[in-house]
């Protein structure tokens, strides 16, 4: 059985849970057993972080993966978390995320999957051009709507596989391997229009020269699902992959995507003059900033001669950490945070227009409150952005940390307080026993 929850990076804080009347630390003897146990007894177990407000944990669910058991929090509550815990996470509406809660995204504790609505075909109909890919600032003509874009997914599921959360002990500690393995873990019990999303899913294997034949072998099998079959709507594949570069073709152009050196896919004319319309200000900053990585999220199909060829498309560069990244001013900031050694989560936009006021990233290791960081833009809607400040103020009256890009060079980051994770104390039902584990400590609550 794999390890439950957010065990994805080292260094984590110590995790506490209340499950079935006794108390477990993360990772000690016999917790994936009580998890496990409670899954089967339909527990829900509950965070021993701080207080809700009925004065108890937060109650937590679950989920059953492909080799074992995970411990999610439930649907809007990761920012009830204290900001130290591994269940932290931002409101969704300080980033894209809150106007798909429920529409786009259908989160079901119950049976622990979660659906998600498309935008944009999976399916392509003998004959049919392809559409156009999602643009950088909408994602599509629709992306206001109650859908996913391709962008907006990526944003998803990198929330999901928590690379939008970083801490200095993670540094160097991040591969593609890693992106992969998280990204595919967040994929699990993920159903896009009635299916598995895995199955359509195609992230690449780290390429081996000595294992070549067999991630080849790998990848065809998987490639299979998308054959054209005459008459009959052709099923896409989606893949997340590292582009190497965008270069003519002998007929049309060709994306060669990094870890698959021996399999170019190809675009149509027509696609590739949309993809640099489009995505101008990324390609941009690609080429003139030499650390960086270029992601791009696309649907593709299988040709009658056995080669992919890409349909609907978008790109979105990160930095050398792995964190998604709109601009220039993005990078700016994170690397100053990833070079003093702060622990923050990236804010991620999703459907949300460059207008809108948007946290760029939560500083989670400013104490018991998290920090706001806004980067204002050009962009901006001046009448508007006032009221979205205003509303970023936090209960504790701490207003959030703004940069006019535009105007001043990079402020001071606010500085480190001391995270906290409140020692709820627990009182065990009757003839129960605490299990404490093989590290843990006991500690007085806070009154």
């Amino acid at each position: 059985m794999r390890a439950p929850e957010h065990a994805l990076e080292p260094s984590e804080p110590q995790v506490a849970y209340e499950i079935g009347g006794q108390r477990w630390n993360k990772g000690t003897t016999g917790f994936e057993e009580a998890v496990a146990q409670a899954h089967e007894q339909h527990l829900r177990p509950r965070c021993l972080c701080q207080r809700d407000t009925q004065g108890q944990g937060i109650e937590m669910y679950v989920a059953r993966l492909l080799d074992g058991y995970i411990v999610k929090r439930m649907p809007n509550t990761g920012s009830q978390h204290a900001t130290a815990c591994p269940s932290y996470e931002p409101p969704a509406d300080l980033s894209g995320l809150g106007q798909l809660l429920g529409t786009a995204i259908l989160e079901n504790p119950s049976t622990g999957t979660t659906t998600l609505k498309l935008d944009f075909p999976m399916t392509k109909m003998p004959g049919r051009s392809a559409p156009p890919p999602a643009s950088s600032t909408a994602s599509s003509a629709s992306s206001q709507g109650n859908k996913l874009t391709l962008r907006s997914l990526l944003h998803y599921l990198w929330d999901q596989a928590e690379l939008t959360r970083w801490q200095p002990s993670f540094t160097g500690k991040r591969s593609w391997a890693t992106v992969r393995r998280h990204l595919l873990r967040a994929a699990e019990n993920k159903v896009v229009g009635g299916h598995p999303l895995l199955a359509s899913l195609y992230i690449p294997e780290v390429f081996s020269v000595e294992n070549k034949d067999a991630i080849t072998a790998r990848r065809l099998q998987q490639w299979t699902r998308s054959r054209p079959t005459s008459g009959s709507p052709q099923p896409l594949m989606l893949m997340i992959v590292e582009v190497k570069e965008i270069v003519p073709a002998r007929y049309g152009h060709k994306a060669v995507i990094k870890h698959v050196p021996d399999q170019p896919f190809g675009l149509d004319d027509q696609l590739y003059r949309r993809l640099a319309r489009c995505f101008e200000q990324e390609l941009a900053l690609w080429s003139a900033v030499e650390n960086l990585h270029m992601l791009m999220i696309a649907t593709f199909r299988m040709t009658d001669a056995g080669l992919p060829n890409i349909v609907e498309l978008s790109l979105m560069p990160a930095t050398a950490q792995w964190h998604l990244i709109e601009d220039h001013f993005d990078r700016q900031l994170l690397e100053k945070l990833v070079g003093e050694g702060r622990s923050f989560i990236k804010c991620l936009r999703y459907n949300a227009p460059t207008s809108k006021v948007g946290v760029s990233a939560s500083l989670t290791d400013c104490g018991a409150s998290p920090h706001f960081l806004i980067i204002e833009r050009q962009s901006f809607n001046k009448d508007e952005s006032a009221g979205d400040l205003e509303r970023l103020i936090t209960s504790e009256g701490q207003r959030p940390w703004v940069w006019n890009a535009l105007v001043e060079p990079l402020p001071k980051i606010p500085v480190k307080g001391r995270s906290y994770i409140e020692p709820l104390l627990f009182k065990p039902a009757s003839g129960d026993q605490l299990n404490w584990g093989s590290r843990s400590t006991m500690q007085t609550s806070r009154t």
